[in-house]
C-alpha cells in the first residue's frame, strides 16, 4: 500500500512510506466529517497524534469538545494528553499538535478521563468492512484496549478513520481478536459506513510480547497491579 500511495503521490509533505499518511486532502476530509450527525453530537473525542489527522482535533477544540490526544507510542503511565477548550491559552491548533500538545496539555489516565463518544484513528489502508491497518506497531489497537478496560468505550462509540480514497481497498485484511475495526471511513470525498463492529473488551496479555509491555509504562503498571490482586 505505502508503494502505491508514494506512487501517486498522496503526501501533503513528500513520501509517507511507513508513516500514517498524511494525505492531500486531509482538510476536506476533517470538514466532511464534522457534519457528520454522530460528530455534531458528540462532546468528547479521542485522536491519534498524527498529522493526518491534525485537522480533525483542531475541529474538535474549535467546536467545544473535550479533546484526548494519545502521547506518541504511548510512552508514559499517564498516556493521553487532555486538551480542554474551555482552559486553553494558546490556539487549538497549537494546543491539539502531535509535538506542541506537550507543552500546552496536561496528561491524563484513563482512570480519570471521561467515556468516549467518538473516537479517531489514523490508517494506512481500511476496507468497506472497517477493517484497518496501521504502521504495524499495534498502538491504536493497545489504546483501544485501555480505554476500553476503563469502561471508556461503548457501543454507543463512534469509531473513525479518515483517510485519502486510494488508501480504502477491496482486499480482504487480516485481522485478529484484539484488532479495532471502525464505523466509518472518512475521505476527502464521501464518508464510507462500515457494518456493525467488533469492540475491545480490554487488554489481551496474551497477544503482547515482553519486550511491548516493557516499552509502554502503562501495561507494565497495570500488569504488576494485576499481579499484586
Amino acid at each position: 500500500m505505502w508503494a502505491l500511495l508514494d506512487a501517486e503521490n498522496i503526501g501533503r509533505t513528500g513520501l509517507v512510506h511507513g508513516k500514517i499518511p498524511n494525505f492531500h486532502g486531509a482538510d476536506q476530509a476533517a470538514q466532511l466529517l464534522s457534519q457528520h450527525p454522530g460528530w455534531i453530537a458528540a462532546q468528547i473525542v479521542k485522536a491519534n497524534p498524527d498529522k493526518a489527522q491534525a485537522e480533525v482535533r483542531r475541529a474538535a477544540v474549535e467546536a467545544g469538545k473535550l479533546l484526548y490526544m494519545a502521547v506518541p507510542k504511548i510512552a508514559t503511565e499517564d498516556p493521553f494528553y487532555l486538551i480542554d477548550p474551555q482552559k486553553l491559552s494558546t490556539a487549538p491548533e497549537i494546543a491539539s499538535s502531535g509535538k506542541l500538545a506537550a507543552q500546552h496539555a496536561p496528561r491524563t489516565h484513563p482512570e480519570r478521563m471521561r467515556p468516549l463518544d467518538v473516537i479517531v484513528c489514523g490508517s494506512v489502508a481500511v476496507n468497506p468492512n472497517g477493517v484497518r491497518i496501521g504502521k504495524g506497531a499495534g498502538y491504536s489497537d493497545i489504546e483501544m484496549a485501555l480505554l476500553a478496560q476503563a469502561g471508556l468505550v461503548t457501543d454507543a462509540t463512534l469509531v473513525v478513520t479518515t483517510v485519502h480514497s486510494l488508501q480504502v481497498t477491496d482486499e480482504p485484511i487480516p485481522e485478529s481478536e484484539h484488532d479495532v475495526s471502525v464505523d466509518l471511513i472518512v475521505t476527502p470525498e464521501e464518508v464510507i459506513p462500515c457494518p456493525p463492529r467488533r469492540r475491545p473488551s480490554g487488554i489481551h496479555w496474551e497477544s503482547l510480547t515482553e519486550d511491548k509491555v516493557s516499552a509502554i509504562p502503562i501495561l507494565q503498571a497495570l500488569r504488576e497491579g494485576g499481579r499484586r490482586t
